[in-house]
């Protein structure tokens, strides 16, 4: 393997079409696509400062590294890639990627970030302003994450995630076979539209959650008090635990709840409409 050390790169694909290349220390300046079109890179220590980054490369670790906001849309069409121990400071990157494994990593602006990805890991990783973060992406593991940013994981599929705090308004809408566990899911209008959500041991904050959802399944969660008028028109089999504000028209499905503020069953309800609400006692 090849060792680039403790230089500086800018322009217009400075690195383009290396193969088997270690930089250590490396800087890469303003400009575009540095490593397009690479294939078994590693990069330890660098800074990334130009856009497009690591485009179409096949194999690559990244490690204690930063990019700048100036490394907007970088890691695009790769596959096979490690990033650890590494600051995003720059919206957009990661997408359409088949293999991404991301592992205590901080994004400072993840606007737009990690879509249609597939064969995805997420561990450690904090980020905030992450707006659509995760749209269509498919067979995504996470693992203790934290996100501040609203619309995420819109359209996804195979989604698993655990041990996590999602501060995230329309997050899981469309989706399709989520399961999340032992979460805390802050946000207004959660899981609108999807197939086969299940949500085990979650708190559950924001108005309106769970809504025109079809196979939801619910394990022992917890509501906040703003959580109110939840399962409207869903297909749900829940067990809640403690207080729920208020259900309203639930389609079908099994309730079991320690206590509701308000059940509304009113004349818009959906048919069937025979969801059973009770109490466990």
């Amino acid at each position: 393997m090849k060792l680039i050390k403790d230089m500086e790169f800018g322009g217009e694909r400075p690195l383009y079409c290396e193969k088997d290349l270690r930089l250590e220390g490396v800087v890469i300046h303003a400009g575009e696509s540095a490593l397009k079109e690479t294939a078994n890179i590693e990069a330890v220590g660098c800074r990334f400062e130009g856009k497009y980054v690591l485009w179409c490369c096949d194999g690559s670790v990244v490690k204690n590294c930063e990019l700048t906001p100036g490394a907007r849309a970088s890691m695009w069409y790769s596959k096979d890639m490690v990033v650890e121990d590494t600051l995003v400071d720059a919206p957009k990157a990661f997408r359409e990627m088949d293999g991404v494994t991301l592992r205590r990593l901080r994004f400072t602006d993840a606007l737009e970030t990690l879509w249609s990805c597939r064969n995805v890991v997420v561990e450690d990783v904090e980020a905030v302003h992450g707006d659509y973060i995760f749209m269509h992406c498919n067979g995504v593991r996470v693992e203790r994450f934290k996100l501040q940013g609203n619309y995420s994981f819109q359209w996804a599929k195979n989604i698993e995630i655990r041990d996590s705090e999602l501060d995230t308004k329309d997050a899981f809408w469309e989706t399709e076979n989520v399961t999340v566990y032992d979460s805390r899911i802050s946000g207004e209008y959660l899981g609108w539209h999807s197939r086969n959500l299940r949500l085990v041991r979650c708190h559950i904050a924001g108005t309106q959650p769970l809504c025109y959802a079809s196979g939801l399944v619910l394990e022992d969660c917890t509501f906040e008090p703003d959580a109110d008028l939840a399962f409207e028109y869903s297909d749900v089999q829940a067990t809640i635990k403690g207080n729920i504000t208020s259900i309203k028209n639930p389609r079908s499905g099994h309730i079991r709840v320690g206590s509701v503020g308000e059940i509304i069953l009113d004349k818009n309800i959906k048919e069937p409409g025979n969801c059973i609400i009770d109490y466990d006692l």
